[in-house]
């Protein structure tokens, strides 16, 4: 086998290996996208179930209705620009929340997304706040608080109001800001006769594991921020082996969905200690509990905190931790090692997204603004291109020469790219810039909430999902829908056939095996995009339209480029 067959052969396996074995990587370390949102059915759109978007979604193995639940015990109404719900006054939980600005599919008539429910009910998910039983004898689960008010809203707080037979009086007065953050002040006046030890604490209890995936790229599950570090490390295997714990001052814990966030934050300026851990029936807890102080008769002590329950809106979540001190809560998104790229490409997306009302569009201005910087380097890399390509003839001559010793080799080119002032890496530099820049996208697309159900044009519902419609089942007309792996949509297509043209644009190979292994490339990595996200693959094709006119204008400034190399 001659060596041209041989490396055909090898491209065929490396192809192969491409096709069948990245599925199972990218499952792994890189999702490749949300759940479909709509389908393709008799050449219609139809909108998908989408029960990840609903943490607390009614199954068969519920124990009771949610509604029935809601009406056996007393309750505060939440009423906010963001959600509403309502407190339990038995056991002072907030346990009912729903969150007004985001549904569950992309149909019109969807309910909203549920992030709270109260226990008994389907996927039970609550907090409460209390004081520890060293002593104190503080209200229990079971002790129906008396509610201030029956509206909690923002500007309108809530003071519930408990007693027990010792003279202690326990007061909990919660706020509710226009995000998704409650205050929390607990206070405990000592009319007894003795001294009482006081240590508030807070929790917030899950039924059953999170739907989201959790991978190496985005963590969902248990999360804290200890000794000003996160903590993405922990996830619901870990709890059912054994309880996990940490002390600090300052930092919170809770648990993250993809796009949901529920998490306690004690006051940052005392120590407490955090935990996490399992309980029966796949029961998950997170709480916390703060140093006890003792509490001498006729005087108060009171105890502060904080409960999110939202969205993990990114400006929110920045707001919360510049403006309001809460350390690292913007760590609740999983940025990753990009982080420094991805947070000012995202806050420039979201600026192109406000000014023209439509995430596709603003993915391709942000391509076109990032092709515009990176022009000049652009000119330099095909200038260098055509100077390696003008001294290939004497590299080759070299190698020729010198192919029985390799460290002369090696001397004699590096020679050729000093007289010749040639880099060899200066055509690579473009592309490891884009590097960080795609997998910015990639990661905005999987992660932000800003990006979830935003539609481009036409029957694409949802750039953060795969494209629903194929030819390979002549675009929803017949009646089967094909398997992911060949479920190739028509954006991945035209992705390929951009790749097609920009690689026809490209300097002609010397090598004809390489020549064959161009010419397949574009559709391996056709098979291999289509089941990322529509964004990433658009933020693709717009790339590959402007490097074709790149090319094409930069051809007319360096038309040796073109030419095949002198033998």
């Amino acid at each position: 086998m001659n060596k041209e067959n041989k490396n055909f052969v090898l491209f065929a396996v490396i192809a192969a290996l491409i096709l069948f074995g990245w599925p199972v990587v990218q499952n792994r370390f890189f999702p490749t996208a949300n759940p479909p949102v709509t389908k393709i059915e008799d050449g219609k759109t139809e909108v998908l179930p989408n029960k990840n978007a609903d943490p607390t979604a009614d199954t068969p193995a519920a124990n009771r209705d949610r509604a029935v639940v809601l009406r056996e015990t007393p309750r505060v109404q939440i009423d906010t620009p963001t959600m509403h719900g309502s407190i339990n006054l038995k056991g002072a939980r907030i346990d009912d929340l729903v969150l007004k600005n985001y549904k569950v599919t992309v149909a019109k008539d969807s309910p909203p997304v549920r992030l709270l429910s109260p226990a008994g009910a389907p996927e039970a998910y609550f907090a409460a706040f209390g004081w520890r039983d060293d002593g104190l004898s503080p209200p229990s689960a079971d002790t129906v608080w008396t509610a201030s008010s029956n509206l909690l809203a923002p500007g309108k707080p809530v003071t519930l109001t408990a007693t027990n037979d010792k003279g202690q009086r326990f007061t909990i007065e919660l706020t509710v800001d226009d995000g998704y953050m409650f205050g929390i002040k607990q206070t405990v006046a000592n009319a007894g006769t003795g001294a009482v030890p006081v240590a508030a604490y807070g929790l917030v209890n899950r039924a059953g594991v999170s739907k989201d995936p959790d991978s190496w790229t985005i963590h969902v599950g248990p999360m804290s921020v200890h000794n000003d570090k996160a903590d993405y490390d922990i996830d619901f295997k870990d709890l059912d082996e054994a309880p996990q714990r940490f002390s600090t001052t300052g930092g919170w814990l809770g648990f993250a969905d993809k796009y949901w966030l529920t998490a306690l934050i004690p006051d940052q300026v005392r120590p407490f200690d955090g935990q996490f851990r399992a309980g029966a029936n796949k029961a998950y807890q997170g709480d916390y509990t703060t140093n006890a102080q003792l509490l001498p008769p006729g005087r108060q002590i009171t105890q502060t905190s904080r409960f999110f329950a939202g969205a993990k809106e990114v400006r929110l979540l920045d707001n919360y931790t510049d403006k309001e001190g809460v350390t690292r809560f913007d760590y609740a998104l999983d940025w990753g090692w990009f982080r420094v790229v991805e947070k000012p490409i995202f806050y420039y997306l979201d600026w192109l997204f406000r000014h023209v009302g439509n995430f596709g569009v603003a993915i391709i201005l942000l391509t076109l603004t990032i092709r515009l910087l990176m022009f000049p380097i652009a000119q330099r890399q095909f200038a260098s291109m055509a100077n390696m390509r003008a001294v290939q003839p004497k590299m080759k001559a070299i190698q020729e020469r010198f192919k029985d010793d390799k460290p002369r080799m090696q001397q004699e080119i590096m020679a050729l790219y000093k007289t010749e002032k040639v880099n060899p890496l200066a055509g690579c530099l473009p592309t490891l810039l884009q590097i960080p820049i795609f997998y910015a996208l990639y990661k905005m697309l999987m992660l932000t909430i800003e990006m979830r159900h935003q539609p481009f044009v036409g029957w694409i519902k949802d750039l953060s999902a795969p494209d629903p419609l194929t030819p390979v089942n002549l675009f929803g007309l017949l009646a089967f829908t094909p398997p992911s792996f060949l479920a190739i949509g028509v954006i991945p297509i035209l992705l390929g056939i951009s790749m097609y043209f920009q690689f026809k644009l490209n300097p002609a190979p010397m090598d004809d095996a390489q020549k064959q292994i161009f010419a397949l490339m574009p559709w391996v990595l056709m098979f291999v995009m289509a089941p990322f996200a529509v964004g990433l693959q658009v933020y693709w094709i717009t790339s590959n339209v402007l490097t074709i006119l790149q090319q094409k204008l930069l051809y007319a400034r360096h038309p040796g480029l073109k030419e095949a190399p002198s033998k």
